[in-house]
C-alpha cells in the first residue's frame, strides 16, 4: 500500500505549485486516444480508458486527498467516459472491415440525430447545473462555474457518443468544450490539462479537416434515408 501511495502522491513542483504525475500521465494517454481517433483506430478506446481512470482521480482533487479543487464535472465526466468508450470499443471492432482498415466512415448526422443531441444538452446542462450545485454547496465557487462544468461534462459524453457512431459532428462538441474547458482550467490551476485542452483545440481542427475528407472521400449520401430510397431504387421498389 505505501508503493501506492507514493505513486499516487508523486508530483512535480512547478512555480510552487505541485502538478500530480497522474494529471501529466492520464492526459499523454488521452491526446495518444485522440489521435487514433482521428486514424479511426480501435486501439483509441482502451488507451483512452486509461487516462479516464488517472484523470477521475485528479479532478476529484482535495475531495480523494490530492492536490487542487474538486471539479466534479471534470471527474464525473471521466466515469461517462469509460462507459461510453465500452460501447465505442465494441461498435468500431463489429464496424471494421479488415486487419489495418479505418473502424468505420465518417458521416454528418441527420437532422433528427442533430436535434435529439441539441435536446439532451438543453436538458443535460440545466439537471447538471442544478445537481453540481447541490455536491458543491458549501464550496466557495464562482457563479459561472457550474454551469460550466454542466457544459463540460455534457458536451464531453455526447462528443463521445457521437465519435462512437462515427459523426463527424463530434468534433465540432469538441471545440465548443475545449473553449469553456481551457478558460476553467486555468483559472482552478489545472495547468497540465489546460495546456493539452489547447493542444487539444488545434488537433481537433485538423481532425475535423481528415474526417470531412473521409467523409467525401469515403462514404456515401450523409442521410441514411437517401441511402435507403436509392438502395430501393436499385433493386426496382
Amino acid at each position: 500500500m505505501s508503493i501506492l501511495t507514493t505513486l499516487y502522491d508523486a508530483h512535480l513542483t512547478v512555480g510552487g505549485h505541485p502538478i500530480a504525475w497522474r494529471e501529466i500521465i492520464g492526459n499523454l494517454f488521452g491526446l495518444a486516444s485522440a489521435v487514433g481517433g482521428m486514424r479511426r483506430r480501435v486501439w483509441a478506446w482502451p488507451v483512452g480508458i486509461v487516462g479516464n481512470v488517472l484523470l477521475f482521480t485528479v479532478f476529484l482533487g482535495t475531495a480523494l486527498g490530492g492536490h487542487g479543487a474538486p471539479l466534479f464535472g471534470q471527474a464525473a465526466r471521466q466515469v461517462f467516459f469509460v462507459a461510453v468508450a465500452v460501447y465505442g470499443w465494441h461498435r468500431w471492432r463489429e464496424t471494421r472491415t479488415g486487419t489495418g482498415a479505418p473502424a468505420i466512415v465518417p458521416r454528418w448526422a441527420t437532422g433528427r440525430e442533430r436535434l435529439v443531441l441539441l435536446s439532451v444538452a438543453v436538458i443535460g446542462i440545466v439537471s447538471c447545473a442544478w445537481l453540481f450545485t447541490q455536491i458543491g454547496a458549501g464550496w466557495p465557487a464562482p457563479g459561472w462555474y457550474y454551469v460550466a462544468d454542466a457544459w463540460i461534462f455534457v458536451g464531453s459524453i455526447l462528443a463521445t457518443y457521437a465519435m462512437a457512431r462515427g459523426w463527424v459532428d463530434f468534433w465540432l462538441v469538441w471545440i465548443a468544450v475545449d473553449l469553456v474547458g481551457i478558460p476553467e482550467l486555468l483559472y482552478f490551476q489545472y495547468y497540465p490539462s489546460a495546456v493539452l485542452y489547447a493542444v487539444y483545440a488545434g488537433f481537433v481542427v485538423w481532425g475535423l479537416v481528415v474526417w470531412l475528407r473521409a467523409a467525401r472521400d469515403e462514404g456515401p449520401p450523409a442521410d441514411p434515408e437517401l441511402r435507403t430510397d436509392e438502395t430501393s431504387k436499385a433493386v426496382g421498389l
